[in-house]
């Protein structure tokens, strides 16, 4: 019987890709779905802010404390920061960076231990075949970032931008297609950076449309600079979920420049119409409590929120992330954080609420699971959740759904 490994993933898509990476090169080991049921265990970290680290070094110690003879292997973005302290101190068997998470089944078979960063210019060759567990594929088709968002570490532990080869994506989405996928997630650290002078984001969608059996791609995150004019030629195309997510990170200018941002609030609001025009649910990343959010500009920037036609937000406290320009600043009080925090989410609840009200178009949801209530939940093209009672298993089902009552549930 061959041994198995338990992986714990922290963060975003992208880490998520990456641990399908790992399972992916396994040969003479085996993935235990149950932390309980495996010999090994490897922690996929995040260190995008401080408290990323502190649920890190947690589950690390909650693992140490529960399970003392499992072997225990980190990687991820806190492999520089945190990861040499836990080789040091004996925590955990090895630790490796992005660049060698190729490598894994090396680092589990090795009598050694073993602590190596690698590089950041790596880009990863191995095609996923499968997603354990999951409906829908997450695709990967960029690396780092050369944005120097004052709040942000990622750039030093991701690397600067660069893309995988177009080739390689379209084979990956191929071979996950001709295993019965027909939803893609392209993800990445910034994947509007995705290509060069021969190729750019809106082209590689237009190669991935035309492989058989897609039936819908969504996108993680891109930059409002990002949407070009040749992108926005394909936001009528049916393939292309009715969702976008558009990082503007705040909505005063004056706290944009502080964040060292791109984006402004004028140019933002006319994308954000925009796309609204044409039908789409739009998200957006946000974050509430960044040093020198004063009451003036808070208030200009929740008057401007009310301006911008958003439907759903990945809302942020900030949260100090030490190595940046604004760990160095003064931080808001918490209870105002706390408030603000609260005002902005209600906003948002309302505006889904409304366009979720006001939308008369069927709903095409693929179903990928059953929850604890005996519902199937899927999402539909503006990415909300939607449940469902059947008598049928209609787990991994694509349907089709008119005049559906979400308030039902």
């Amino acid at each position: 019987m061959k041994n198995r490994v338990f992986f714990k993933t922290f963060g975003c898509r992208t880490n998520i890709f990456d641990t399908q990476i790992m399972m992916s090169s396994l040969k003479e080991f085996s993935v235990a779905e149950k932390i309980e049921d495996s010999d090994y265990i490897v922690i996929n970290s995040c260190t995008v802010t401080n408290s990323a680290d502190t649920n890190s070094r947690q589950f690390l110690n909650r693992v140490k404390r529960e399970y003392p003879d499992k072997e225990i292997l980190f990687t991820g973005c806190a492999i520089q920061n945190q990861g040499k302290k836990f080789f040091d101190n004996n925590q955990i068997k090895s630790g490796f960076g992005h660049s060698e998470k190729e490598k894994v089944e090396e680092f589990l078979k090795s009598e050694k231990r073993i602590f190596t960063i690698g590089d950041l210019s790596h880009i990863d060759t191995t095609i996923i075949d499968n997603f354990v567990g999951k409906s829908r594929a997450f695709i990967k088709i960029q690396e780092g970032c050369d944005f120097k968002c004052s709040y942000c570490i990622i750039p030093s532990v991701r690397g600067s931008s660069r893309s995988y080869r177009e080739n390689d994506i379209l084979n990956q989405i191929r071979k996950l297609a001709s295993n019965g996928f027909g939803e893609f997630i392209l993800t990445g650290t910034n994947i509007g950076s995705y290509g060069d002078n021969k190729t750019s984001l809106a082209k590689l969608l237009k190669k991935i449309s035309q492989i058989r059996g897609v039936r819908r791609v969504r996108l993680g995150s891109v930059e409002p600079s990002q949407i070009t004019e040749e992108f926005r030629e394909l936001l009528s195309e049916e393939w292309l979920g009715r969702y976008i997510h558009i990082a503007t990170q705040y909505s005063d200018n004056r706290m944009l420049k502080v964040m060292n941002r791109r984006n402004r609030v004028e140019k933002d609001l006319e994308l954000l119409q925009f796309l609204s025009s044409k039908g789409y649910a739009i998200g957006t990343d946000y974050i509430v409590g960044h040093p020198e959010e004063t009451d003036e500009v808070f208030k200009s920037a929740f008057e401007n929120l009310k301006q911008y036609p958003l439907t759903h937000i990945h809302l942020f406290r900030y949260s100090k992330r030490d190595g940046t320009p604004s760990a160095k600043m003064k931080e808001v009080d918490t209870k105002l954080v706390k408030e603000r925090f609260a005002l902005v989410e209600n906003l948002i609840k309302n505006k889904n609420t409304n366009f979720r009200d006001k939308n008369s178009q069927d709903l095409k949801v693929l179903f990928e699971r059953k929850n604890k209530d005996g519902l199937f939940e899927g999402y539909d093209q503006f990415f909300n959740t939607i449940y469902l009672k059947s008598d049928e298993d209609i787990e991994g089902d694509w349907r089709n759904i008119a005049k559906y009552n979400w308030r039902n549930f």
